[in-house]
């Protein structure tokens, strides 16, 4: 046994000199005496060494899909031989790992494609050691890892928390014999140039054999480069400069073919870059002189102006400080973008401006998109504010390829028919609605009939559609729709066609079809699931073209429910008002700016819609409406307006003619992109194989802010990032903040560094998709360095896997001592209260020794000592009564007393 604190001994001698100078304490009382000998023991803390009784083996499989056939090939033999070696008392767990840890042979464990594509050894061995602390307490324990020794992530700190636990680290690599491969090594370009500046690309190739390997560069999915890189001892570099004239973020991919390659998974790279050109405009425009960017560029704004819709990037906001949204539809924008918006404004203080126009607001199609809610106007046109009537055809794809289940856990078809029950709610009562379901023929599943007296059995029918198989025939579900919808007694007539882009069939004499249907005042939106790439994507944007509708591409079938809902506010009940109205200011406008504004007395027109409970207006309408002309607000740390009249194009004479149309589009931009952060803080970031390292640096300055409220790292995974996750910071230094996150392969990030109201945007980022197929040393070396550090080692035999570790254990006494001292302390309370003593039966057989007596010192002979006298002994002492009433006397006085 060893004692922890053995100074505690001390107190007991200092506690019996106590009790002997005071003995009213009664602290010399035997029990007393042990009671306070087991409480000294317990504050020493005492311990026994405890021998081995069996090893805790914890085995982590390495399970990435760059391990899988050697651990395949090798696992069923290192099983065997472990089972073997292991003791009676010896245990053995198994965790499973990749981009994701689990216990092997647990219910539901597996592993996906996409959490195979990384190997994350050091989350695995974290996550181990928390499992071991729980259920190895008290036992020997080892980690045995088997894996290929390629991590696409550091080890940092691993080493640390094996010896805070003492736990030993072994590992046993599991690989192929080297075969012919080619890899792209790294694709490496710094993390930001200025614009127009020349950078480095340098691009690495590595192989096991000497050769000519054909390369090919891409920039932005275009080719920018092909080249031969000549292999030599197991390495070539190709390098060249690029210079970028337009601000955001540039993506690079190296692309390599090689003749003969064992891991066709490396072959490929991919990095971004961000160019930064100071804060700009991005003008998203349907004009090719669109007169906002020429008015901007001239009160010293940058400008960036895309007219290729289809183009423009999440990429594309790095670095922009304000959208600007210019009579463009939804549909003709990449869902990417647009969802990329949200975190944008909210969490990296962007800001949004949505212009009026014919293809703008609900009638654009951005009713319910990913910018509804950050406008302030709301857009769906109000019941009684209707006047036209719609006589609407919903012809639904049912074939085969609609059964399938996506992510969500509901089939295409579902998600579909919700659409459409989405489309009947947006509906007025006095509408007309007609739906078909098809397959090779239409069929009928709502008749043409008003919606009000119906709309719920409607609902029913269309959530009862089901897949049935086969393909569909567009051409006979058109035809049913408008042999239904051309005597309809509405002005407005409109088909909305859904359909699979990889299964669209029967095209027929669809032309001829659709002309006629415009020439009756009708017109065909399509719905289309898949991408522009799929087969039949060609044929369904004729028929959008052609019918004089809109167009909408998705791979996501869970966005199904909400393009029906944008299609059908768009048709039914949006509205742009052409005729000239008069306009009013209102106060709203000193909320930006003191200077007070000459405002234009009447515009051409503008989109119809309501001023949310959150915003300001600065200029109404002068008609039955008073609809909001000019509104805004704040959304997050970002901001929002709306200018619901076209600021070019057909409708804007009036408003280009207004003298202060410079001065209106400079005050609100600027407001719009806010101010700039104050110098002495800077951020940097930069990417280590999957790991996102950011540093913020701050001088003296920002210290007692910082201090006050601590910056918060928001990371955005993905383009919609609906969720962004907040990430810990970690103080290394006054004046040095550090975060380091674990990126998952092949999936795009973005960030923000909130500070107050302000924040440092970074990203977009990317791991490139070939890390998990490097095959980077460094990391070997690394996991062998930690092994070392541990007390581990690399094993050739597995019979030394269950070799009890080196770290001495012990088992605390404690509980057991305070158990026996409360027992103690019971038993002295119960005789100190009770007067409780031994019975003499106790003491039976046991007689005390005579006492001696020794002889004064000064006597010079034993002088015989004399027994005293015995005492005589006492009479017997009668015992004593109280007196007792005398009965016969008080008898004879109460006959006295009753004569």
């Amino acid at each position: 046994m060893i004692l922890r604190h053995p100074e505690w001994l001390a107190l007991l001698p200092v506690l019996l000199l106590a009790g002997w100078g005071l003995p009213r304490l009664g602290l010399l009382r035997p029990l007393r005496i042990l009671l306070l000998g087991l409480v000294t023991l317990i504050l020493a803390q005492p311990q026994w060494r405890r021998l081995a009784d069996g090893v805790d083996l914890w085995l982590l499989l390495d399970s990435s899909a760059s391990a899988e056939k050697p651990m395949a090939k090798g696992l069923p033999e290192w099983e065997k031989l472990l089972e073997q070696s292991r003791g009676a008392n010896d245990r053995l767990f198994q965790i499973s790992y990749a981009g994701e840890v689990m216990r092997r042979g647990a219910e539901g464990a597996a592993l996906y494609d996409r959490e195979r594509q990384s190997t994350r050894t050091g989350l695995a061995i974290s996550q181990t050691l928390v499992h071991a602390q729980r259920e190895s307490a008290g036992r020997p324990a080892r980690l045995l890892v088997l894996t290929d020794g390629y991590a696409t992530e550091p080890l940092t700190g691993i080493a640390e928390k094996l010896q805070q636990q003492g736990i030993e680290l072994d590992y046993l690599l599991a690989r192929d014999p080297e075969p012919t491969d080619y890899r792209v090594a790294a694709l490496r370009l710094p993390a930001k140039a200025q614009l127009g500046e020349p950078f480095l690309i340098e691009i690495e190739v590595r192989g096991t054999l000497d050769g000519t390997v054909p390369l090919k560069v891409l920039r932005q999915g275009r080719e920018l480069k092909a080249a031969d890189v000549q292999v030599r001892l197991g390495s070539g570099i190709v390098r060249f400069t690029d210079r970028l004239s337009s601000a955001g973020v540039a993506h690079y991919e190296a692309l390599i073919q090689p003749v003969t390659d064992a891991h066709p998974g490396n072959n490929r790279h991919e990095a971004m870059i961000e160019i930064a050109g100071g804060p700009r405009v991005l003008l998203l425009t349907a004009y090719t002189d669109d007169p906002v960017a020429t008015t901007l560029q001239r009160q010293g704004f940058t400008v960036e102006k895309v007219t290729d819709l289809r183009s423009v990037r999440p990429g594309q906001l790095a670095g922009a400080k304000c959208v600007i949204f210019n009579n463009v539809p939804a549909f003709e924008l990449p869902g990417e973008f647009l969802a990329a918006m949200d975190f944008y404004v909210r969490e990296q203080g962007g800001s949004l401006l949505m212009a009026g126009g014919q293809k703008s607001f609900a009638a654009g199609g951005y009713f319910e998109s990913a910018l509804d809610p950050l406008l302030p106007v709301s857009m769906e046109l109000k019941q009684e504010h209707r006047k036209l009537m719609v006589a609407m055809g919903i012809v639904m794809d049912r074939s085969g390829s609609m059964s399938m289940t996506v992510k969500n856990g509901f089939t295409k078809m579902a998600l579909a028919d919700e659409g459409a029950a989405n489309a009947i709610k947006f509906l007025g009562p006095h509408d007309l609605l007609t739906v078909f379901a098809v397959d090779s023929e239409a069929h009928q599943m709502v008749p043409l009939q008003p919606v009000g007296p119906n709309r719920e059995k409607m609902e029913s029918a269309v959530r009862r559609i089901e897949s049935t198989g086969g393909g569909i025939f567009v051409y006979n579900g058109l035809k049913a729709a408008w042999d239904q919808l051309k005597n309809a007694p509405a002005g407005q007539r409109h088909i909305i066609l859904f359909s699979d882009a990889a299964d669209s069939e029967q095209p027929d004499d669809y032309k001829n079809l659709i002309a006629e249907i415009v020439a009756n005042s009708g017109s065909i939106s399509v719905i289309a699931l898949g991408t522009r790439a799929d087969p039949d994507a060609a044929f369904l944007e004729d028929i959008a073209t052609r019918g004089k509708g809109r167009l909408f591409f998705t791979d996501q079938a869970e966005e199904l429910p909400s393009i029906f809902s944008q299609e059908t506010v768009a048709v039914a009940r949006s509205a742009f008002l052409r005729d000239p109205v008069k306009t009013q200011p209102a106060n709203g406008w000193f909320e930006i700016t003191s200077q007070p504004l000459t405002w234009l007395p009447e515009a051409d027109g503008y989109n119809l819609s309501y001023i949310r409970d959150w915003a300001s207006q600065a200029l109404l309408t002068k008609d039955e409406y008073a609809a909001p002309l000019v509104s805004f607000g704040q959304r997050g740390i970002g901001r929002s307006a709306a200018v619901s009249f076209p600021l070019g194009g057909e409708f804007s004479s009036k408003i280009r003619a207004w003298p202060k149309y410079g001065d209106f589009l400079q005050t609100l931009t600027r407001w719009l992109m806010g101010e700039q952060l104050p110098p002495g803080i800077g951020l940097k970031h930069g990417l280590e194989g999957s790991v996102l390292t950011l540093d913020l640096l701050h001088d003296d300055t920002w210290e007692e802010r910082l201090m006050a409220k601590a910056p918060r790292i928001l990371l955005a995974h993905g383009a919609a990032a609906s969720s962004p996750r907040e990430i810990a910071w970690e103080r290394l230094s006054p004046g040095h903040y550090q975060a380091r996150v674990y990126l998952p392969e092949g999936e795009m990030v973005r960030g923000a560094v909130q500070i107050g109201t302000q924040a440092l945007s970074f990203g977009p980022a990317i791991v490139g998709t070939s890390t998990e197929w490097a095959f980077d040393e460094t990391r070997t070396e690394e996991l062998k360095q930690v092994s070392q550090t541990s007390g581990g080692r690399e094993l050739r035999e597995l019979h030394q896997a269950w070799r009890t570790p080196r770290t001495e254990r012990f088992v605390d006494l404690r509980n057991e001592l305070l158990i026996l001292a409360l027992i103690l302390m019971l038993l002295e309370a119960l005789i100190t209260r009770t007067g409780w003593h031994l019975p003499q039966w106790a003491f039976a057989g046991w007689k005390p020794k005579p006492a001696r007596i020794k002889t004064p010192a000064y006597s010079r002979t034993a002088q015989p000592v004399e027994k005293p006298a015995a005492k005589p002994a006492a009479p017997p002492v009668e015992p004593t009564h109280p007196p007792q009433p005398d009965i016969n006397r008080q008898s004879r006085f109460n006959r006295a007393k009753r004569k």
